[in-house]
């Protein structure tokens, strides 16, 4: 059997928690049921939200059940913390990244997506999470989103092989392209903070609404945090970095009327790189 199932099958807790990750919405249950008979459309979606509560009241009456057999948060940053201090380098920051085990999408992704350009850049791009296609190449952005994010670079005069630098606020892929939980982000940040402090960007650009939260510890959206320049602020960098989030070029994807939104926001990055930085 395969070790990731075999430690899935020796903990329910585990395996439920797997089983919603990946998108499972219904629970099976002792009886046949004969769907043809079921009622109409909104019987249906109700049937289905009321399983897949039943499955996540499952999941928190057995987590606390069987706490004990995973990892406390705290112990995860901390071990993240330890190691992320003692990369004092790019590259051992990068080894560091790909020796933790404390980051659950570890366990089910096909690569660790640590970063992709110059790391002499004074820009750097911060996504959310890889996809497939980083899960299969082992670099950011590269897929649809990565396209139209090169695009944008162009557009004011970067790319990734020269002049910018790019990485996500997690290194792995979520299963089912979901977003990263509260815990995955948490246990990735000291080595997101970490390459922050090593990179030493004049300029940093949260790509989408999670990584602008995060790192800026501001609870509110993006289409409110965009357009205006803020601060990251760090004990160990000397001043702050200033600091401007952008759609991510998935959901531009999705909503091309905002393209004329995140353009006046690419044109601010360009001026302000403009009056810090000769790139």
């Amino acid at each position: 059997m395969n070790s990731l199932f075999k430690t899935l099958a020796d903990n329910p807790s585990a395996l439920l928690r797997w089983y919603v990750d990946v998108g499972v919405d219904e629970a099976i249950t002792e009886e046949p049921v004969d769907r043809f008979k079921v009622g109409g459309r909104v019987e249906a979606v109700v049937a289905t939200k009321q399983a897949k509560q039943k499955i996540l009241k499952t999941v928190s009456q057995s987590h606390s059940l069987h706490s004990g057999l995973q990892p406390e948060v705290g112990e995860l940053v901390h071990s993240a913390i330890h190691l992320a201090k003692g990369a004092n380098t790019i590259d051992e920051l990068k080894a560091a990244v790909e020796s933790f085990e404390g980051c659950g999408l570890k366990k089910f992704a096909s690569s660790t997506v640590f970063a992709d350009g110059n790391a002499s850049a004074r820009i750097m791009f911060i996504g959310e999470a890889p996809g497939a296609d980083e899960d299969r190449q082992g670099k950011p952005f590269v897929g649809a989103s990565g396209k139209l994010l090169d695009k944008m670079l162009e557009s004011i005069g970067l790319d990734r092989e020269t002049n910018a630098y790019i990485t996500n606020i997690v290194f792995w892929r979520p299963p089912g392209n979901r977003s990263p939980t509260h815990q995955e982000v948490s246990s990735c940040l000291p080595f997101v903070q970490r390459h922050i402090e090593l990179l030493d960007p004049a300029v940093l650009v949260f790509v989408g609404g999670l990584s602008a939260k995060t790192l800026l510890a501001k609870p509110i959206g993006i289409t409110k945090m965009r357009g205006h320049w803020h601060e990251y602020v760090s004990p160990s960098i000397s001043k702050p970095v200033p600091s401007m989030a952008l759609f991510h070029p998935a959901y531009l994807l999705r909503s091309p009327q905002q393209k004329r939104l995140a353009w006046q926001d690419l044109i601010a990055i360009r001026h302000k790189l403009n009056n810090l930085v000769q790139v």
